[in-house]
């Protein structure tokens, strides 16, 4: 076979060539023996098997091509050549080092352990630039996910001696693209404050260094506009979409300007409400009777999802099983309403062949199978299995709860798979405090929400000052008895030592409760308690003179009954409307409550309480107005009250006031001491509206007018008073009070920095016109 020339084929991926002689007659090659050269880590046997050529066998040019193509593809060299030399193969191979060491330069926002921890590429192992250009890629995403959308990552060898290198990562972070300004076009009910409120991301801030939510990220923005879909639905535009975001980069790079182009369409309520069925069984008028959906209703498909969920647990109470409820939504143009008939069906005869949990090392299984309302063997309702994922991930045991469900082992049966990752549920803390009351303190904490992985809480706590002192410990069984019914533990022991008083107080307390659900949005509490309260006066308190009482009769009185110890038993009924989230702008909670002393102790009465809350969102949901009515009722047949069992209120109920400020006292020359009421009642109303400030400072402004007293001191009190005092509001006299909030979503949580002015109040009353407190949500 005469060779007539040859000719190197280069090939992208990698430094190679095949030689290969032109053949004029036959394109043909036959090898008698194979030669491996260069390799120095790599087998012979392991090369000739990628590259599949047997000895004695008659193979092609394009063969020899592929040979050489597995061999490269392979990723163990660095350069290959297959060089047919007449009955001879030879096959010159340069195998790629090994990596001695991963290195990185210029980070300072990820750490080394972090980052060695996304690349693949590892130390003793085959370097591949291929590998380590993907790698160099991984690490440029995690700088953009966190908006430094200018990194850079470029990967480095270092050649060291017997074919290894050092490989060395470069990285340049580059800085933060935050969002400068995030903007609505289209938008005509709602304003751009709003909208803002509803996004995951937010505009950068004076508070840039700690939120970081306002850096641009494409995930995000995806989240972002189904948030946006999600609120505009709930308030009945079902047309609404977003055509599009447009994110300008600053000329300096250093920022964005995002742009939500969106289409609201009209805004639709509720026509006409029915239940149709086809099914004889079905008492249609039974359905009816319990739909909650109203004709002239803001329409929601959130309310629509509720009836169905109301109607499917009706069904199965009325033994129907495998009924499904589904909506049929006919569209009125002419007058914006959406007609909706809930068409009960017989679904198919599916049931639940078993549950998987997976994931859960520490949680135990039951903890997560009591969220589903289901068991082994019951039929299958593609709804509450939904619905148990809603509370499997409520839980907040773990940071993902995948919930699916898949065909079993036959097609009538189905296998719900549940697959959790935890994350950490305990938190010890430790802090310090000052105060001008309290002095220095200290304060250490410790809480786990899944206790030993049972779902169980439990807590303690301990707070010390140079005038106080507090020990808690508290037990929250959820699911006592495997049923939804709460258990709860409750020890506390607090002492005060002159705090604000002439007195010092030592009270304890002991309480088991039982909790369970009595409707849809009703709850019931139960409970048992035991109460020690003691009253002392200071060692170094002189007794009483008429020039210089220091401390009244009524407290001296008080204090020398001694120990006391209270055992009651109570009840709590509330109501809270937001529990069915009917309406996303308004809801009502209620409660009222109970205890009855008597059942051994010293004392026997009766304490009432109550509490109603009501808010709504108007002007186009930018002014929150906030009404809350509050009471309590003490009522004592044996024995009397004392200080530590009357009621005491303070700015956060009255504001306006210092604690204890309102209320009967005894008043004489030299005293001046609070001593509570057996009654109250305070009518609290707020406004809260923007200031016009960008929304990233998360300030917020509100108005407020309060109103209440405290009253009520039983005559055996009262007669305690010394000569020459005198007990003066004992009546009811209304206390009026207006004032200024300022209202900070900080970084420390949500604070109220309260501006008050008392209109209205008695001459002995201790107004208080600022108080800092941290803002409690309806």
């Amino acid at each position: 076979m005469a060779r007539i020339g040859a000719i190197t084929l280069a090939l992208s991926g990698g430094v190679g060539a095949l030689t290969i002689p032109h053949v004029a007659y036959a394109q043909n090659f036959s090898f008698n023996s194979v030669s491996i050269e260069g390799n120095q880590r790599i087998e012979p046997a392991t090369i000739l098997s990628y590259a599949g050529i047997a000895r004695g066998e008659r193979v092609s040019a394009a063969q020899l091509n592929d040979a050489y193509q597995r061999i490269l593809a392979s990723g163990l060299f660095e350069s290959v050549e297959i060089d047919p030399q007449g009955s001879r193969l030879v096959i010159r191979v340069v195998e790629y080092p090994t990596i001695n060491r991963i290195s990185f330069e210029g980070n300072q926002r990820i750490d080394d352990e972090n980052l060695a921890a996304l690349i693949t590429s590892q130390s003793r192992r085959v370097f591949s630039p291929r590998v380590a250009e993907a790698d160099a890629q991984t690490i440029s995403e995690s700088y953009i996910e966190q908006g430094r959308l200018a990194a850079r990552v470029e990967p480095k060898v270092i050649r060291r001696s017997n074919n290894r290198v050092d490989l060395v990562f470069e990285i340049f972070e580059g800085g933060v693209s935050e969002i400068e300004r995030i903007g609505f076009v289209g938008n005509g009910t709602y304003s751009d404050n709003r909208l803002r409120r509803v996004l995951d991301t937010k505009q950068a801030g004076f508070l840039r260094a700690l939120i970081r939510r306002d850096t641009l990220i494409e995930d995000r923005i995806e989240f972002d506009k189904q948030l946006l879909r999600d609120f505009y639905l709930s308030r009945g535009y079902v047309d609404f979409r977003v055509t599009g975001v447009n994110a300008e980069l600053a000329q300096e790079r250093d920022g964005y300007f995002v742009t939500f182009n969106v289409e609201e369409g009209q805004q639709f309520t509720v026509g006409a409400v029915t239940v149709n069925s086809d099914l004889p069984e079905v008492d249609l008028d039974v359905f009816e009777s319990r739909l909650r959906l109203r004709e002239g209703a803001v329409y929601s498909p959130l309310r629509v999802e509720n009836e169905i969920a109301r109607l499917e647990r009706l069904a199965l109470r009325e033994g129907l099983n495998f009924v499904r409820v589904e909506p049929r939504i006919e569209r009125n143009d002419r007058d914006l309403t959406l007609d909706v008939e809930f068409v009960l069906t017989r679904g198919e005869r599916i049931f639940i062949e078993r549950i998987d949990i997976e994931g859960n090392s520490t949680t135990l299984d039951r903890v997560v199978r009591r969220q589903f309302d289901v068991v082994e063997g019951d039929p299958f309702n593609p709804r509450a299995v939904r619905e148990s994922a809603e509370r499997i991930r409520a839980l907040g045991f773990f940071g993902e709860a995948d919930v699916q469900a898949r065909e079993g082992s036959s097609p009538q049966q189905v296998i719900v798979e549940v697959d959790v990752e935890e994350q950490p549920t305990g938190a010890l803390s430790f802090g310090g405090s000052y105060s001008t009351t309290t002095g220095f303190g200290a304060a250490i904490s410790f809480s786990e929400r899944n206790f030993l992985g049972r779902g169980q809480a439990l807590g303690l706590s301990f707070n010390t000052s140079s005038t106080a002192r507090a020990y808690a410990f508290n037990f929250l069984e959820p699911a006592f008895l495997g049923r939804d019914l709460s258990f709860g533990i409750d020890l506390n022991y607090n002492e005060t030592d002159n705090l604000g008083t002439d007195w010092d107080t030592t009270v304890g307390n002991f309480g088991i409760s039982l909790g369970f659900p009595v409707s849809e949005n009703g709850r019931v509490g139960l409970r048992y308690g035991l109460k020690y309260t003691d009253l002392v006066l200071p060692d170094d308190t002189p007794l009483p003179t008429a020039a210089d009482p220091e401390i009244g009769g009524i407290i001296r009185a008080e204090a020398d009954e001694g120990p006391r110890y209270d055992s009651f038993i109570g009840y709590t009924y509330s109501f809270d409307t937001r529990r069915t989230g009917l309406n996303p702008n308004a809801g009502v909670r209620l409660e009222f409550g109970q205890d009855f002393a008597g059942l051994g102790g010293d004392t026997t009465y009766v304490r009432t309480s109550f509490k109603a809350l009501g808010q709504t969102k108007i002007l186009n949901e930018e002014v929150t107005l906030r009404a809350t009515l509050e009471g309590g009722a003490l009522n004592f047949s044996e024995g009397t009250s004392r200080i530590t069992d009357r009621f005491l209120i303070g700015p956060n109920i009255m504001r306006g006031f210092e604690y204890g400020g309102i209320g009967p006292r005894e008043i004489g020359p030299g005293v001046n001491d609070p001593l509570g009421g057996n009654f109250y009642a305070v009518a609290r109303f707020d406004a809260e509206f923007p200031l016009g400030l960008p929304e990233e400072y998360g300030l917020r402004g509100g108005l407020f007018y309060d109103v209440g007293s405290v009253w009520g001191l039983s005559s055996d009190t009262k007669d305690n008073a010394l000569a020459a005092n005198k007990v003066v509001s004992d009546g009811f006299e209304a206390r009026h009070t207006v004032g200024f909030s300022l209202l900070w979503d900080s970084a420390i949580g949500p604070l109220r920095l309260n501006f008050s002015e008392p209109l209205q109040k008695n001459k002995y009353d201790k107004p208080l016109n600022f108080n800092l407190t941290i803002q409690t949500q309806f």
